[in-house]
């Protein structure tokens, strides 16, 4: 019988028109489990308010966290937990509004976190290397940051008596949180040891100075202006606040001198006595000794250089909070003020472990960045508080092969149909993730220190791993073309958001359009 196919496709259309798609959508189509959850998720993002303006801003920032490191990491998340992976969801991924970011700097095809972190912060992009200053900067050249600073969301916070707070796993004055409050011509002038002469004989400051000092040098920008300072920063890099002095190392210090500074000061006594009713800490037990609610600004240095990755945190001398509990004390002081305030978290150690090929190490600071976001979204109302979630770039980390559902994502592939894992054209087996390039194969076993890679030769090219096991802590996943660092990607990453705002995440938008969705929830520069 020959099928009357313009019949049946005016039968679905009227069907659809008077609302009785029932008639025609199978039941068990309808009940699929697949089809239903697709369904109820679309009807939450359809039931999301229609506010667009926040009291909070929340910007959180996965260094490196391109999207093959979240579908990576939700596979592992779903492992853990005993599933096969691939069907869960970051928490973040779940937010109702998302959108695909184009990360490239002015001078740059694959960019920097210099350069994309003040493109977030600023609204405009500029070149790779530079923080807090537009594209007519010369790197390096201290006389031409005088005139192309750029003002930050963080500082618009500030001047419109916002609390504010900086957060990183990195040092705190490394490229991407110095970029909410720094001025430089070069990102790596982060105290006055790492800078050239010239530029201390031109008056250009180092980084930690200008952190410590950040109420002085932005009220000296702008006529008028009168700020109370940032009142939540925690994150590691002691050295370069301390002089290069042993008598000033901390208690913890694993260095014989802790301090990098040759100006002989003491930034973090000078905060201090700049902020009297401040705490400064520096280890889990001054942070755990905190009271968010009387508190009135924190300064915490958790470590002499970065803070440790999350899989070796619990081996550090004094202990350190998790990026998870740092961003929740955080939100405790900060929210304290009526008026609001903006945030700032950054995990950095995402970008580090990649940098030393190191999956394992990736996926689990991602993880903990994860609950970072959880936390945030627990302690804060949804209905005034804008959370966005994104990375400042990718890395070159590739998912590939054609594992089977529920394979490792640490181990080695194995096709569909079969039990043993699948081997290249040159006979040896190989795992699904792998770099493009970088410092390649190492099998470290059970070490959690991604950085120790750093002590090896570099051994990149294809290795025999019949009898290695890849999911361990330690193990280095294979790179093609060898380099003494991994090297960051070009792609597009993501933007995830929630909150009054977030509506206006969608589609593939330009780095720097960050810092106008901030802009737009709070207001911060007056129409």
């Amino acid at each position: 019988m020959k099928c009357n196919w313009k019949a049946a496709l005016s039968g679905i259309a009227l069907a659809v028109s008077t609302g009785l798609h029932a008639d025609v959508l199978p039941a068990y189509q309808a009940d699929n489990a697949w089809y239903t959850d697709a369904q109820s998720r679309l009807m939450t993002k359809l039931e999301t308010n229609n506010r667009f303006k926040a009291k909070n801003v929340i910007l959180f920032v996965g260094d490196g966290m391109g999207v093959s490191t979240l579908t990576s990491s939700r596979i592992h998340k779903g492992q853990l937990a005993g599933n096969p992976g691939e069907e869960g969801y970051l928490t973040f991924e779940a937010f109702p509004h998302s959108a695909l970011v184009k990360t490239y700097n002015v001078d740059a095809q694959t960019p920097d976190s210099a350069g994309t972190m003040t493109a977030m912060m600023s609204g405009l992009k500029t070149d790779v290397g530079v923080i807090g200053v537009d594209e007519d900067i010369e790197r390096g050249n201290c006389a031409t940051v005088a005139g192309n600073e750029v003002v930050t969301a963080l500082e618009l916070a500030e001047i419109k008596g916002l609390s504010t707070g900086i957060i990183s796993t990195a040092r705190i004055t490394h490229a991407t949180p110095a970029a909410t409050y720094a001025k430089s011509a070069d990102r790596n002038w982060e105290d006055i040891s790492d800078m050239p002469e010239e530029a201390v004989t031109a008056g250009c400051a180092d980084i930690a100075d200008q952190l410590v000092n950040f109420e002085t040098y932005l009220e000296s920008r702008y006529n008028g202006v009168d700020v109370d300072g940032i009142e939540v920063v925690m994150g590691g890099g002691r050295r370069h606040f301390l002089p290069n002095d042993a008598a000033f190392n901390s208690p913890d210090a694993v260095s014989e001198v802790e301090g990098d500074r040759t100006d002989e000061r003491d930034l973090t006594a000078e905060w201090q006595t700049l902020y009297e009713n401040g705490v400064y800490v520096y280890d889990q037990a001054g942070f755990d000794a905190l009271d968010t609610e009387s508190t009135e600004r924190v300064f915490g240095l958790f470590n002499e250089s970065h803070m440790q990755y999350e899989a070796d945190r619990a081996n550090d001398v004094a202990g350190e909070p998790s990026i998870a509990q740092m961003t929740a004390a955080a939100i405790g002081v900060l929210d304290n003020n009526e008026k609001g305030f903006f945030l700032m978290v950054e995990s950095g150690r995402i970008d580090h472990a990649h940098h030393a090929g190191n999956a394992a190490g990736a996926l689990t600071d991602t993880l903990a960045f994860e609950a970072a976001v959880k936390a945030a979204y627990e302690n804060t109302d949804p209905e005034e508080t804008l959370i966005l979630v994104t990375a400042d770039h990718g890395h070159v980390f590739t998912i590939a092969g054609y594992p089977k559902r529920g394979n490792p994502i640490l181990g080695k592939v194995v096709n569909v149909g079969s039990e043993e894992p699948a081997t290249a054209a040159d006979g040896m087996p190989y795992t699904t993730l792998g770099y493009t390039n970088g410092l390649g194969h190492m099998n470290l076993g059970s070490e959690t220190d991604s950085d120790a890679a750093y002590a090896m030769e570099i051994n990149a090219g294809r290795m025999d791993i019949t009898n290695v096991d890849t999911t361990t802590p330690g193990y280095h996943q294979e790179a093609l073309i060898p380099m003494s660092s991994e090297t960051h990607s070009g792609e597009d990453i993501s933007l995830h958001a929630t909150g009054p705002g977030s509506q206006l995440v969608q589609g593939v938008v330009e780095q720097n359009v960050v810092f106008h969705l901030v802009n737009q929830a709070l207001g911060l520069i007056k129409e």
